[in-house]
């Protein structure tokens, strides 16, 4: 039973004992029914309330009269006085499929006998969105639990003059803040305090003002801002405190100098996410009570293995972004009084080094092992087929070889998930015939040697849900069953293999979200997707047919890649549905027509159609996709003007235009784009001259323009183009230019590559080219350039 449970389980007992009283009086056959005054306020704090989808009030009825009796009420027997008003949400935190939303009502002033308040993980907000300070006058109150609520504006100091509450959660809300946290020394009583996400960053003495409250069993401060951990004690009053959790701060100090380590009454202790750094005190060797320890941090921390010897509680163990550390000194530290007792052990990114120890299989109660991101080395112990109770292992992002055999599953019977991506000389080599002792939920490959053929035993795995094969040297064709057996996948990632087969007819009765593909040998047409895909990639395939029918089926897909296909015809104007689309990529197929006219593409950051054979204007729809970046609609049969439009799209840093039939003049908008890096409007019919837009664009760095009819001022080269100092790639071929190489020519300190051929320049080769200390290529052929070359 941890902290938080165990407090709930006293603090529910001390309400039955009053609830139980006895009295001079005798005991009721019927209890009390309750106070008309009270069920007015109830009805009054209903009225504030927009939205109940789950229905939790519908018995809050005037005509029923016994509001005792009303779901999430409760009254004292003797009295009909309401005492608890248990409202939570039970699913995590904030859900509007079932969260009551509205005001909380000051009707509820009214429940002057009120103990147990729950309102937590709905979207109720007191005046102006802030806590309901009203609730500091319900001076009985025991429990209050705001968490998961959309609160801001300042935790309200009156909280102090509720003098009997003991349990108090203002967790998670969206811009709650306190700068003096002192009247949390006038709750005596207070056995649990959670603040988690309050902004807390103007209080300093946050370490002696909560010491003062000795009664203390679970103090919860993650995510406050708080900035320091450093304070100097003669006497620790939190002797009670079992739960300290302090992660996702800004502590940035030396681990030996917080003040926490003496509290060796703690259970359970949470560092995660801040920048202590050094070597941890041998004070922690003396916390023998932990059974959770977690601590993540940036790889300036050091832990001696031996300090975690004598912690003979230890249940869960999280480290991660440890300097270094060997895993068998680790592993025979724990192992001094931990295999038979810890559960779970997570050790991921401690940048441990040597090869996983025989000793891993006397861990016989671990039901998960995270040894990811680390640097092991070696092959994988058979004896990790001892750990009967393993449901999760993760040896992903190491350096292990040898193979994994069926000697290493075979115990592994509870086993959901296996992660061992990126070992990539690790084989997993495992019988067409062998029976799996599992039933996997999440099996992850990708980049291990698990080829040529499709491993026959994943026909067993009827309940996995993501699938990961990426880069694993298959060359084989799916099997009769696999798309059957994987209808209820979520994640199904082949890509970089050489899978052969084509997409099942039935698609949208499937669950996938994530489906990769990419560069295999699938065949055939693209079917109706499933309806809750996000995720498409079936790029360098060899697919036919359409993009799809009358419709593509999956309304929230936000990126798909069917680029390097054998896709032919228009696009059809189904695409128009996807509108939440933000990466769409149909380049290098056969595609031909105008793109549709769509309406709502807001979200677009990429739009590849190019080395197509598509035609019509550029199309105008673009102009609404304010968060562009990456625009390329090259190699197709687009013409028309550039449109003046092509300015406003402010975050664009790539426009590729090159091999079409667009003419005309540069819009001068094009200056807005600051953020333009490559524009490249080669091998079109653009004529006229170079504007001095060019120099206002201060982040290009590549710039072609060649195969046009551009010419510059009197048909020289632009002078405003010595202030492009980011330039890297300059093409300025077969134009119209002539006259003399300016002096200035040597003045890009990037550039590396320099393409003026075809023009008519004349004269001599400037001295300063030889400037260009990254010059790797220069062209200057079929120009009218003499003397001697510099």
């Amino acid at each position: 039973m941890d902290p938080t449970q165990k407090f709930l389980l006293f603090l529910l007992v001390g309400v039955a004992a009053t609830l139980s009283l006895a009295t001079n009086s005798p005991v009721p056959q019927w209890p009390a029914s309750c106070t008309p005054r009270e069920r007015e306020a109830l009805l009054a704090f209903k009225r504030g309330i927009t939205g109940d989808p789950a229905g939790r009030l519908t018995s809050w009825k005037r005509g029923s009269h016994d509001c005792c009796q009303w779901r999430g009420v409760r009254c004292s027997n003797l009295t009909g006085h309401v005492l608890e008003l248990h409202l939570r949400n039970n699913f995590p935190r904030y859900d509007e499929a079932t969260a009551l939303v509205g005001h909380i009502s000051t009707s509820l002033i009214s429940l002057e006998h009120l103990e147990h308040l729950d309102l937590s993980n709905n979207n109720l907000v007191g005046p102006a969105g802030r806590f309901p300070r009203f609730v500091s006058s319900l001076r009985n109150l025991i429990y209050i639990n705001f968490s998961g609520m959309p609160l801001t504006g300042m935790v309200p100091p009156q909280l102090g003059n509720i003098t009997k509450l003991q349990y108090l959660d203002l967790s998670h809300g969206i811009g709650m803040y306190s700068t003096d946290i002192q009247w949390l020394t006038n709750i005596p009583a207070l056995r649990y305090l959670g603040l988690s996400n309050v902004n807390l960053s103007r209080v300093s003495d946050w370490p002696r003002v909560v010491d003062m409250n000795s009664y203390l069993i679970v103090l919860d401060l993650s995510g406050c801002s708080l900035t320091s951990a450093s304070q100097s004690f003669s006497q620790l009053n939190l002797t009670r405190l079992e739960k300290l959790d302090l992660s996702y701060n800004n502590f940035n100090q030396p681990l030996a100098s917080c003040w926490f380590w003496n509290l060796t009454s703690l259970t359970y202790l949470d560092l995660t996410m801040n920048t202590l750094s050094g070597q941890f005190p041998d004070s922690l060797g003396d916390m023998k009570a932990l059974q959770v320890f977690k601590f993540w941090s940036n790889g300036h921390s050091i832990i001696m293995p031996n300090l975690l010897r004598n912690l003979c509680n230890l249940e869960i163990l999280d480290l991660g972004g440890l300097r270094s550390c060997n895993i068998t000194e680790l592993l025979d530290s724990l192992m001094h009084c931990l295999t038979k007792r810890i559960r779970k052990l997570y050790l991921w990114n401690n940048n441990i080094t040597g090869t996983l120890p025989t000793g891993v299989g006397k861990f016989t109660s671990l039901d998960t092992l995270d040894l990811s991101d680390n640097q092991l080395t070696g092959s994988v112990p058979y004896e990790i087929s001892m750990l009967t109770s393993l449901a999760k292992i993760n040896l992903s992002l190491n350096n292990l070889t040898g193979e994994i055999t069926k000697e290493h599953l075979a115990g592994l019977k509870s086993l959901k998930s296996i992660d061992l991506y990126y070992n990539p000389y690790l084989k997993i080599v495992l019988g067409d015939e062998w029976l799996p002792p599992f039933r996997l939920e999440v099996a992850r490959f990708g980049s291990c040697q698990l080829g040529p053929m499709f491993p026959s035993w994943l026909q067993w795995m009827v309940d996995i849900k993501v699938l990961d094969i990426y880069n694993t040297g298959i060359n084989d064709q799916l099997p009769h069953w696999f798309w059957t057996i994987f209808s209820r996948a979520t994640e199904l990632v082949m890509s970089s293999n050489k899978i052969s087969g084509s997409l099942p007819t039935n698609m949208e009765t499937m669950s996938l979200e994530h489906l990769l593909l990419g560069s295999n040998q699938i065949t055939g047409v693209i079917p109706i997707l499933p309806p809750n895909l996000i995720w498409l990639e079936i790029q360098n395939n060899m697919l036919s047919g359409s993009v799809a029918s009358k419709t593509f089926g999956a309304p929230q897909l936000g990126f798909m890649d069917l680029s390097s296909n054998n896709i032919t015809g228009p696009i059809p104007g189904s695409i128009c549905e996807l509108l939440n689309l933000d990466y769409l990529n149909l380049a290098n197929n056969h595609l031909e027509g105008e793109f549709p006219r769509c309406i709502g593409f807001k979200n677009l950051e990429l739009f590849h159609l190019n080395n197509n054979s598509l035609s019509g204007k550029v199309p105008s729809f673009l102009k609404g996709c304010k968060r562009l970046k990456y625009l390329d609609l090259s190699q197709n049969k687009f013409h028309g003007r550039l449109p003046s439009w092509i300015g406003d799209l402010p975050n664009v840093e790539r426009i590729i235009l090159n091999n079409n039939l667009l003419s005309g003049h540069i819009p001068t908008s094009i200056t807005n784009l600051t953020n333009l890096q490559h524009l490249d409007l080669s091998q079109n019919k653009f004529h006229g001259r170079l504007s001095s837009w060019i120099g206002d664009l201060p982040a290009i760095q590549i710039l072609l323009v060649n195969n046009n009819s551009f010419s510059g001022l009197s048909g020289k080269v632009p002078s405003f183009l010595k202030g492009c100092k980011q330039l890297k790639y300059l093409d300025l071929s077969h134009n119209k230019f002539h006259g003399r190489l300016p002096s200035w020519i040597g003045d890009f300190p990037e550039v590396q590559i320099l393409i003026l051929n075809n023009n008519s320049f004349s004269g001599h080769i400037p001295t300063s080219i030889t400037d260009l200390a990254k010059l790797i290529q220069l062209n200057l052929a079929n120009n009218n350039i003499s003397g001697v070359l510099p």
